[in-house]
């Protein structure tokens, strides 16, 4: 890279760096505090326009709301900081010291194998010096350039290009959507106040220490209480949430009773022998049995709102009790390193996972290496517009079946800043809390199509989830039996899941639009399934008698109660 692509700062640091191989970061002084973030905007950056934290899941949202304003007009002028470079590996100790003398070559070296080594290199020096930062992201202090390393892997603005540069600047900082789409700062923030529980692995977790101090001990119960309290939210929702569908279907057939008394109450005057009325007539007689008919559907309505309401005063009791708790118990200011550390090698390990073996490793940013558009860059404002654009195609993407109601559920959304190509579903749901606990995706940042990036990753859920659901018996019941009954009936050879993403990804890419490039049998399942929209299908049957053939299917199964 020539070296006239570099600010003059940088230039000057690349070339102390080698008159002098061992210069030490800590020679680079403190930046004065203009260069710090706003607080006011990190204390509300995860909390919507309502002040509902992004962990409560909100049940009466059935879809995303369209955003308006992808990016600010006014552009942030963060990169513009002669300082940035400096700012971000001060304080860092010897791993920023050892980045900036590997970038150095990097940057320098004209030997292609060179740089390849290099570049390797790079990659086990940034996650390394990454390990140290992820724990100041709780501090609302923290300099702005040290953030959006973090969030975007931005270490030297010089590697932008002009336009490049102008649009991260403008990216919206704070979460204006109230959605659970995180940033990789934002994630480990919300982990370190245990706000947030760690993501789900396979090892066991280290236990904790014994004899612990007043401040450790009071951060563990906040963060037992915070847990707690997610799960009580969740379950208070959706028990409300039954009362109100019973109180409508309540309510609903009492308008049927007050209008099959009004009729069996209404008389005819006889002609000529007035005052007197006609008797009751064949039509008003029928309606006795349609009246003992709703009595005894309010009856039922009546024991299951009953209930409903024991549950919900139930749940709201241990709710307030929980926030009482919280409310009284004490601030607590420190970071759960613990947490924090277990939660890294969690990220580290998806990171890989977005780029896979043969991807591109390579952690910062760079022209080299960007070639996203505006809209294909993987930023908050985006991912939700992919996300409510499958949402349009697939209604039932996020809905997870209580008690024969469905409850829409919007997983964690973790943005990596990768060159990744492919999203995935780290965990469907809390272990835990399968009701209404969050499940967790990720999404790289800079992909090749930011669409199927999001696709790959909702696929996943999708199929996780369905397998949950029939557990023991998912190769025989449900999407999963019926896609694997499929799989072993063609004979095909590798991962099913694998097969059933790249057809999800057909169905909402191709099908939904009328070009049928699935196999019938995959064609029913999904319709039955995963099924579109009715205006959508209806749209569908005028195209093809494909599609025609299966609306007519649906109509069967409707009146035969088998739906």
């Amino acid at each position: 890279m020539a070296r006239t692509m570099l600010d003059p700062e940088i230039e000057a640091l690349l070339s102390a760096a080698e008159i002098e191989s061992d210069i030490s970061i800590d020679d680079i002084e403190e930046l004065p505090s203009s260069s710090q973030i706003n607080n006011h905007q990190q204390k509300n950056s995860l909390s919507n326009n309502s002040g509902k934290s992004v962990h409560e899941v909100d049940l009466s949202k059935t879809e995303f709301t369209k955003i308006e304003q992808l990016t600010n007009p006014t552009p942030s002028k963060v990169y513009d900081d002669t300082t940035y470079y400096k700012t971000t590996l001060t304080d860092e100790n010897a791993s920023s010291q050892r980045l900036h003398q590997i970038l150095t070559k990097y940057l320098t070296t004209t030997d292609q194998s060179d740089r390849t080594v290099y570049r390797q290199q790079i990659v086990t020096a940034y996650w390394e010096l990454l390990r140290g930062m992820v724990p100041k992201m709780q501090n609302v202090n923290l300099p702005m350039p040290k953030r959006m390393f973090v969030r975007y892997g931005i270490l030297l603005p010089s590697l932008f290009k002009p336009e490049q540069k102008d649009f991260f600047a403008k990216m919206i900082y704070e979460n204006r959507t109230g959605e659970p789409v995180l940033y990789v700062d934002e994630w480990f923030k919300e982990i370190s106040s245990g706000r947030m529980k760690n993501s789900m692995t396979d090892e066991n977790k280290q236990p904790r220490k014994a004899n612990l101090s007043g401040e450790e001990a009071a951060q563990v119960e906040q963060t037992r209480l915070m847990q707690l309290q997610s799960k009580n939210s969740g379950k208070l929702q959706s028990a409300e949430n039954i009362v109100s569908m019973k109180e409508n279907e309540r309510a609903m057939l009492e308008i049927e009773l007050k209008n099959r008394i009004d009729t069996l109450c209404t008389h005819q005057p006889i002609m000529g022998l007035e005052p007197h009325t006609e008797a009751l007539t064949e039509f008003q007689r029928k309606t006795f049995s349609e009246i003992t008919d709703i009595l005894h559907r309010l009856s039922k309505n009546d024991k299951e709102l009953t209930r409903a309401l024991e549950e919900f005063k139930e749940s709201k009791s241990v709710y307030d009790s929980v926030q009482n708790k919280l409310s009284d118990g004490p601030q607590v200011t420190h970071a759960d390193t613990g947490a924090v550390a277990i939660e890294f090698e969690t990220v580290r390990q998806m990171a890989k996972m977005t780029v896979g073996r043969r991807g591109n490793q390579f952690p910062l940013f760079t022209r080299e290496f960007y070639h996203c558009t505006e809209n294909g860059t993987g930023t908050r404002e985006n991912v939700i517009e992919v996300l409510r654009w499958i949402e349009s195609i697939d209604p039932g993407v996020f809905h997870r079946i209580h008690k024969n109601v469905p409850n829409r559920i919007v997983p964690y959304v973790l943005l990596a800043p990768t060159y990744g190509d492919r999203g995935f579903c780290w965990e469907p749901f809390d272990r835990y809390n399968r009701v209404t606990s969050r499940g967790r995706i990720v999404v790289p940042m800079y992909p090749r199509d930011l669409r199927i990036a999001v696709l790959t990753a909702v696929a996943d859920l999708r199929w996780q989830v369905a397998k949950e659901k029939a557990s023991v018996y998912w190769m025989e019941e449900g999407l999963t039996g019926q896609y694997y009954q499929h799989f072993e009936q063609q004979k095909l050879k590798g991962d099913v899941k694998e097969y059933f993403i790249e057809d999800y990804i057909l169905w909402i890419t191709k099908e939904s639009n009328g070009v049928q490039r699935l196999e019938k049998d995959v064609r029913g399942i999904f319709w039955r399934h995963l099924p579109f929209p009715k205006p959508l299908k209806e749209e569908l049957r005028k195209r093809s008698l494909v599609y025609d053939e299966l609306c007519k299917k649906d109509a069967n199964r409707e009146m035969s109660d088998g739906y």
